[in-house]
């Protein structure tokens, strides 16, 4: 992928290479960005093979970018890497941004932002949606909050990762719709789950069903993607169960604090509890159903 004439070569700092953040960083080294990050453990080989450039500490990455980019797991990770022992904000100086693309809490958000402003730095939340393919194939669902000025300048980075990019408000918008789509994306899950169970131990062929109702009313990415992985058992994580248990538990605290009744998405966490509490929570999140099927003494299907 070559970097437009016209486009900007920027040094980028990203801060998570797992699942999700590899192949994002790679697409921006890619475009022919600097790219900056800290060596913990072992490296993805595609990006050691590059010119990005390895650092000991957030601090020293955030030293030598204009813009950090962070992709870790939680609220109290995005907190460490931001303002712990030698992290990113030691680093900051004056007009460089920070891009959280994270899935946390929507208020900590709002804290962390402040705190990066003080400093004289801009703050993006931009988490995303479309997992590992998402990530790998760079049409990742990108959802922002922050000021437009930022949103405008980080845009060009966003669209090298992502296809569907909206600025949705405010510092911490974007979290609150991430949160807003792990609601959908889990209760559609749960609905896939117990219609494929409920025709499997009916006596109907899943697939044969799955099939059908792929070309009607009920069609959707859910059944058409996870409800292949339940029929066919292929739990290898794109998105794991234990993730998607701590979005819902900050689905399930926002609603508490703004007095909202969510029990649907409070149904939808206690089957990932039961998940993670058989030793199921690092399977992909469509492995919801083996707490159905628990519950049914049936199996979909048979791997």
């Amino acid at each position: 992928m070559e970097l437009d004439k016209e486009a900007q070569i920027m040094k980028i700092g990203f801060i998570g290479l797992g699942i999700m953040g590899a192949p994002m960083a790679l697409h921006l080294v890619n475009a022919g960005h600097q790219l900056y990050y800290v060596k913990r453990g072992k490296v993805n080989a595609e990006i050691a093979a590059t010119n990005a450039v390895a650092c000991a500490t957030g601090k020293e990455v955030a030293q030598q970018a204009e813009v950090v980019i962070l992709m870790v797991p939680d609220t109290p990770d995005v907190a460490a890497v931001l303002f712990g022992e030698d992290g990113v904000a030691q680093g900051l100086s004056k007009g460089k941004t920070v891009i959280d693309m994270s899935s946390i809490s929507p208020i900590e958000t709002k804290a962390f932002a402040q705190k990066i402003n003080d400093l004289g730095c801009d703050y993006l939340d931009a988490p995303v949606s479309g997992g590992e393919v998402g990530a790998k194939a760079a049409s990742l669902t990108i959802m922002v909050g922050g000021t437009e000025a930022a949103f405008a300048s980080a845009r060009p980075l966003f669209e090298r990762m992502g296809k569907n990019i909206t600025h949705v408000g405010g510092v911490g918008d974007g979290q609150t719709t991430k949160v807003a789509n792990q609601i959908i994306v889990a209760l559609n899950i749960a609905a896939v789950g117990e219609a494929l169970l409920f025709a499997s131990k009916a006596g109907a062929d899943p697939a044969k069903v799955r099939q059908a109702l792929m070309g009607g009313f009920a069609s959707s990415r859910i059944l058409e993607v996870h409800g292949e992985r339940m029929i066919k058992r292929t739990f290898n994580p794109g998105f794991r169960i234990g993730l998607h248990q701590k979005d819902l538990s900050l689905a399930l605290a926002g609603a508490k604090a703004i007095g909202v009744a969510l029990p649907q998405t409070a149904s939808a966490a206690q089957l990932m509890q039961a998940c993670a509490a058989n030793g199921w929570d690092q399977l992909d999140h469509s492995a919801l159903v083996k707490a159905l099927e628990l519950m049914a003494s049936h199996e979909i299907a048979k791997a």
